[in-house]
């Protein structure tokens, strides 16, 4: 048999082919990627390409083949465990990874069970252009060029791949204009400009905000605080100093959705005292309230709780600025003679909570080494909700009073896992094991809130408090629509997932008799005001985004971390402007106000956090900023 006479370079196109193919088809199976045109999956199927390109081109300046032909196995290699880890990563939090996030491994370690939940045996498929590459090498023998005719072809290989590069921004610009300066969605970005270029993307993205803090002077603040008094709703004059004196228990229900809210699966009711609560005459049920979370999950949530500002975009603030200055909700209300704390029986790093609560003024954190776990008690990574309560309610006995009590549940987080002797209801059956667990859980978060009002009512502290619960975001992510549109009956569309991100929001003040069900369109930006208006704490010069959600005033407009919205008239999701009422899309001109709007309130928010605007709020510099000694266990 004659030996073939392969080309120049045979294994660096070899190598570029698979990796880009390899990559294509990790777009269509491992993500939901909406593609609405040919143009997009023209896109789509182009975008690795001027990457890979380059990246595997530089092996064209190795002058060894060994040499090469390592560095063409090592590249393989690191685009597979690139997109392996997104793919993992999608499949928990519907979004792509970002710089950031890998260096928030304090909280790898917890989220274990999370991620291998969500790692498949199919993504061994990433790796197939590694054995591809790895085979090529091998097997394929590199024949001689001159020196003449390898630079000439060197020079036209990287004119190709930069104007492959340019051909593909540009298709990708006329699809999305100004894609590059409202990178609010990371899909799109993915979409267009391809995963390898979005992670280059982001790493400039993230250098500039770093540098933000360095060169701002402050000047920057006036124009901030322009826009957040020109929009600012009077609080309501009804229900000021409601809830004044009180203690404040303020609980994050741990992925809870609306959906399951005086909801059934298959004959049970999910959520009984849950359910029950919405006709308590003390009880307000907010039932269009919205969670306006980003990657940091339960710690945007509380970030938001606390000071009213937007989370970062692709980043947990947590992690990224908790060295900054804040304006704390807990700060305020220990100006006011609340003894503020955390409680979670969780361990104090997690989420970066014992540097970050220090910035956020909060006087104690009651972590897991405040709580006896005992046998049978421990979930996922840390304490059973019922246990949890139970012995979170002695703690508060001794607490000075008034206090402010910031509680964050454990039990309804993914993977949903729950002991037999808790499943107070059957499985759901569907093709997602997920969701299949998740009303079992949301069942059981139910039950413990019951056993923590019973617990207050018998401790002597229910009558002297009110009691704040929000969902802290989304429990089943877009990966699982199939499922959830077998549940609901319905194909799930962009604007029905947008739907979907509506968490339950009570306020609860026993005696009061004022409570109904409130259908005005909030999130979680307008908890701050609304909980200090009821306490009657003035927050009129407060730099604030949300406003009293009892306030004639307040406006039915919720902008979502990700760039899309929701109004009483329209919902913005997917590029798509939808009818609020039919769910069908309408005039995108319809939309266009709030997208500005949407887009320089976001905006906004950036520049108080990356410039660190607050410092020098009312005078204040890095020399003047005191963090409080925070309080361990005692």
């Amino acid at each position: 048999m004659s030996r073939i006479n392969w080309p120049k370079h045979s294994v660096l196109v070899i190598a570029v082919l698979a990796t880009w193919l390899t990559t294509y088809f990790g777009y269509l199976t491992s993500f939901n990627l909406s593609i609405d045109n040919m143009i997009q999956q023209l896109i789509l199927f182009i975008n690795p390409l001027s990457f890979l390109l380059l990246i595997y081109g530089i092996g064209l300046f190795i002058k060894t083949t060994k040499r090469r032909n390592a560095y063409l196995v090592t590249i393989s290699v690191i685009t597979s465990v690139i997109m392996f880890s997104n793919a993992v990563f999608y499949r928990f939090f519907s979004d792509f990874i970002t710089i950031p996030l890998l260096f928030q491994t304090n909280n790898f370690g917890d989220l274990s069970s999370s991620v291998m939940a969500n790692i498949h045996g199919t993504d061994i498929f990433f790796f197939t252009d590694v054995v591809i590459v790895a085979l090529a090498v091998k097997y394929i023998p590199q024949p001689t060029e001159n020196s003449r005719q390898f630079k000439m072809g060197r020079r036209l290989y990287f004119i190709a791949t930069a104007a492959l590069f340019m051909v593909n921004l540009g298709l990708a610009e006329a699809q999305r204009p100004q894609l590059l300066t409202r990178s609010f969605d990371r899909e799109l970005l993915v979409k267009n400009i391809g995963t390898y270029n979005y992670h280059i993307y982001d790493l400039i993205v993230q250098s500039k905000s770093h540098a933000q803090r360095v060169l701002a002077d402050g000047s920057e603040l006036s124009e901030v605080e322009n826009y957040i008094h020109a929009n600012h709703k009077e609080p309501s004059v009804e229900m000021f100093e409601d809830a004044k004196g009180r203690n404040i228990i303020n609980i994050s229900l741990e992925s809870l959705q609306s959906f399951v809210i005086n909801n059934e699966m298959d004959g049970h009711e999910i959520t009984p005292f849950l359910n029950s609560l919405t006709k308590d005459k003390d009880t307000f049920y907010f039932d269009n309230f919205y969670h306006q979370t980003g990657l940091g999950k339960t710690s945007d949530a509380e970030f938001i709780v606390e000071n009213s500002i937007y989370p970062r975009n692709g980043s947990a603030v947590f992690f990224t600025h908790s060295g900054n200055t804040y304006d704390s909700m807990s700060e305020k209300l220990a100006q006011n003679g609340y003894f503020t704390n955390v409680m979670h029986a969780n361990n104090r790093s997690f989420w970066n909570r014992d540097i970050m609560y220090k910035a956020l003024g909060i006087e104690k954190f009651y972590d897991v080494e405040s709580y006896t776990i005992g046998e049978g008690q421990a979930v996922n990574w840390g304490m059973k909700d019922i246990p949890y309560f139970e012995q979170s309610v002695e703690m508060m006995k001794d607490m000075p009073k008034p206090f402010a009590s910031r509680m964050i549940t454990l039990t309804n987080h993914h993977p949903f896992d729950l002991d037999d002797e808790d499943m107070l209801i059957p499985p759901y059956t569907s093709n997602s094991k997920t969701l299949n667990k998740y009303f079992q859980t949301a069942r059981y978060l139910d039950e413990s809130i019951k056993v923590l009002f019973d617990e207050l009512k018998e401790s002597g502290l229910y009558d002297n408090s009110i009691i704040v619960m929000y969902g802290d975001h989304y429990g089943i992510s877009e990966n699982h629509n199939k499922a959830m549109g077998m549940y609901l009956d319905k194909e799930v569309t962009a604007f029905d997932n947008a739907e979907l991100q509506k968490v339950p929001f009570y306020i609860h003040i026993p005696g009061n008799g004022k409570g109904k069900v409130m259908h005005e369109l909030g999130g979680q930006m307008d908890v701050r005001p609304t909980v200090l208006n009821l306490v009657g704490i003035d927050t009129k010069e407060d730099l604030q985004f949300g406003s009293d959600l009892f306030s004639k005033e307040h406006e039915d407009f919720v902008i979502f971390r990700d760039g899309r919205f929701v109004t009483d008239k329209y919902v913005y999701a997917h590029e798509v402007c939808y009818d609020a009422e039919t769910g069908e899309p309408t005039d995108a001109e319809l939309c266009a106000p709030y997208i500005e709007r949407a887009s320089t309130e976001l905006d906004y928010s950036d520049t108080i956090i990356n410039g660190d605007l607050l410092r020098f709020k009312d005078g204040q510099d890095d020399n003047e900023k005191k963090l409080p000694e925070m309080k361990g266990k005692e």
